[in-house]
């Protein structure tokens, strides 16, 4: 017997909540940096919002993901980077894996892992700086399989180590990996570790792919050292390819590509600028590109109403970064506010979580008009690097020394 169309709702609605109160991967459950904003608080107290638990990290930049009510923390501590499965809702510790790791920065930063972990299927994922695949079992962290990017596919350090948060896209674990002999980007399966495909011959950037539906086609979206690519997920046959790297030798490419129904957004610094394409009849094809409209340097951009959102500039240059607001169409900029050296930016409904390197989360409207600030708190120390995660009207976030959990859904 067919299920009512009131059933279908029901379960629909049941599953839109479920996704929103889960954070399981870089950028959130959609991999675009945004939520529905549902049950946030509309305003905050003049103290700033409620911190509900903190606790020390090691080091690292990678962000922390939650799922299931539990919260996944990847870090380093000495010799070791660490998996740690915390509770969720008060920071208390269910499991803790590590392993050996002799990553050392060149220049000098932070030694920790870089890369988000995601959470899939009752899974855990994490990608170290040297280039460690790991699958760990949500719910004890019993190790299920892992791979030596470094060791069996030559996976190249670049500047800073390793970065790609792994994408979970059916059967496969996809990881931009870098390596030789046509790994540039690679897919492993999920249950096994086995090596699924490999597509391309490229050095890894410091972006993590995306999957999207693109003129009916499933496709895994990439940015790597010298390409944007379209790669068919079962495959890995490359659908299209773009030139898209930094005219400048030390350079990264750190945000992610941005899908808005038919069209693409990608962006890099250092001389090199944005790109919107359309997806049509296969083909990608060019509407707007320059580098002054929104140049993202690490970060990503978010969209919302035929809008981007994002920290345009160099953080490490005189100035800092701008927060800017552009016109998708057109490439036009709206509004851009200065003052801010750096800043991950997440969409909440019709609200910007703006959380700056010096530990500043800014509450900014999402509207074209004009820069409109309506709150603002102290929640961190410097050096806040990692993407945040916000789930269940929690927000979680961290610095180089310290996680913090704030309460954004008003009181429990």
């Amino acid at each position: 017997m067919k299920p009512s169309r009131l059933a279908v709702l029901l379960l629909a609605s049941l599953a839109s909540a479920a996704l929103a109160a889960d954070w399981p991967q870089i950028l959130g459950p959609q991999r675009n940096g945004s939520t529905t904003g549902e049950g946030l608080a509309t305003d905050w107290p003049k103290e700033g919002p409620r911190v509900l638990w903190q606790r020390k990290v090691g080091n690292g930049f990678s962000g922390p993901v939650a799922a299931q009510g539990r919260l996944i923390l990847f870090h380093r501590e000495g010799n070791e980077e660490i998996v740690e499965c915390l509770n969720a809702t008060d920071g208390k510790t269910h499991w803790r894996n590590m392993y050996p790791t002799a990553y050392r920065d060149d220049f000098g930063f932070d030694p920790g892992p870089r890369a988000t972990p995601t959470i899939a299927d009752g899974r855990v994922f994490t990608f170290g700086a040297e280039g460690r695949l790991v699958c760990e079992a949500l719910a004890d962290g019993k190790q299920l399989w892992s791979v030596d990017g470094k060791q069996d596919f030559s996976a190249r350090k670049g500047f800073f180590g390793l970065a790609c948060s792994p994408l979970v896209e059916g059967r496969a674990v996809i990881v931009n990996l870098g390596g030789r002999d046509g790994a540039g980007v690679v897919a492993f399966d999920k249950d096994t570790g086995k090596v699924l495909w490999k597509a391309v011959d490229d050095e890894p950037s410091y972006s993590s792919p995306v999957a999207a539906t693109l003129g009916g086609e499933r496709l895994v979206l990439a940015c790597t050292r010298s390409h944007f690519v379209g790669l068919d997920p079962a495959t890995g046959k490359v659908r299209f390819q773009a030139g898209f790297r930094p005219p400048v030798q030390a350079s990264v490419t750190g945000a992610s590509p941005l899908v808005m129904g038919d069209r693409v957004f990608i962006s890099a610094g250092y001389d090199l600028g944005a790109r919107l394409f359309r997806f049509q009849a296969g083909n990608l094809h060019t509407v707007w590109e320059g580098d002054d409209q929104l140049s993202l340097q690490f970060t990503s951009a978010v969209h919302r109403d035929g809008f981007l959102y994002g920290l345009h500039g160099r953080h490490d240059f005189p100035g800092g970064t701008k927060l800017r607001c552009v016109e998708l169409a057109t490439g036009k900029v709206r509004w851009s506010q200065p003052g801010l050296k750096g800043a991950n930016v997440l969409l909440a409904g019709a609200q910007l979580l703006v959380l700056t390197e010096d530990g500043q989360l800014l509450r900014v409207a999402a509207e074209p008009e004009r820069f409109r600030e309506t709150a603002r708190a102290l929640i961190l120390g410097a050096d806040v690097r990692a993407y945040p995660a916000l789930a269940d009207g929690r927000f979680y976030a961290r610095d180089k020394g310290r996680l913090v959990c704030v309460e954004l859904g008003g009181s429990r």
